[in-house]
């Protein structure tokens, strides 16, 4: 990764962070965005004892807003390259909330700030860059209702983030086939994994993540993992519109495989995004 930038939306903690320090170490420049400037701080701190000569970048943004999304994709985009692009930023809502754009916040923050940041980044990848996107496998057993994709009806925060996470998949799936040969997209499922996901989550979700962490989560050094291999490896150069767990390819459910489905969530992203 020597020579290198790497764009990471949320690295100031969990696999986002780890990702983005080994990557560092790997030779990697890094350019990511931030809500909270403390935390910031931290990981801007840690990436240059990663790589004391690159001239990393912070970029603070609330990426629940389709304002903020396109400001900061603005502010990226005058980067001279961008070589990997890892989009991680995500959130589990227990209540209801409309961003001020009246999105849903799961939808506005899972899914269209990774859609809006990367088409307005496509210029700036070339040939051989990567797009690595992070979902999970929490979207077995999720369907999309696309009369209702901002769940205004019986919202339940596990099945909405699942939802979510489904999205992921399906931009990946359309990306992949819009951006033909040369860049690169896949998406991945890091695995359950012990970091501050779901602690703002509020309510019983809140109370199930606390108990089953210490019991069944891995490490977010183990997490990041997959996110690393893709965005570095020399064994994926060429893989396009697949879907990873412990670096390796393996099967999204027959909703994540819907091409249908994914052309139609593009397209009504598009038009929520003002594309």
């Amino acid at each position: 990764m020597q020579g290198k930038t790497v764009v990471i939306t949320g690295a100031t903690s969990g696999i986002g962070e780890v990702a983005a320090i080994r990557l560092a170490e790997q030779g990697a420049r890094i350019v990511f965005t931030a809500r909270d400037q403390a935390r910031a701080d931290d990981t801007m701190a840690a990436l240059k004892k990663a790589n004391a000569g690159a001239d990393h970048v912070l970029h603070l943004a609330d990426l629940s807003r389709l304002s903020e999304m396109k400001r900061v994709a603005g502010e990226l985009a005058r980067e001279p390259q961008i070589d990997v692009l890892v989009n991680n930023a995500g959130a589990l809502f227990n209540k209801r909330q409309e961003t001020a754009d009246g999105l849903e916040m799961t939808f506005a923050l899972n899914h269209m700030a990774y859609f809006v940041v990367t088409n307005l980044l496509l210029g700036k990848l070339k040939s051989a860059s990567r797009i690595v996107t992070v979902a999970s496998n929490a979207h077995r057993g999720a369907k999309l209702d696309f009369d209702d994709l901002q769940s205004r009806k019986g919202y339940i925060g596990f099945p909405v983030y699942a939802r979510s996470k489904l999205c992921n998949i399906l931009f990946n799936r359309e990306l992949a086939r819009r951006t033909g040969s040369g860049i690169t997209a896949n998406a991945l499922h890091p695995g359950f994994v012990a970091t501050r996901f779901g602690d703002n989550s509020g309510g019983l979700m809140r109370t199930v993540l606390k108990v089953a962490k210490p019991i069944g989560a891995i490490s977010p050094e183990e997490g990041a993992q997959t996110i690393i291999y893709l965005a570095s490896s020399p064994q994926v150069a060429g893989v396009t519109g697949e879907y990873f767990y412990e670096c390796k390819p393996t099967t999204p459910t027959a909703e994540a495989r819907n091409d249908e489905d994914a052309r139609k969530l593009w397209e009504i992203s598009e038009s929520i995004a003002g594309f």
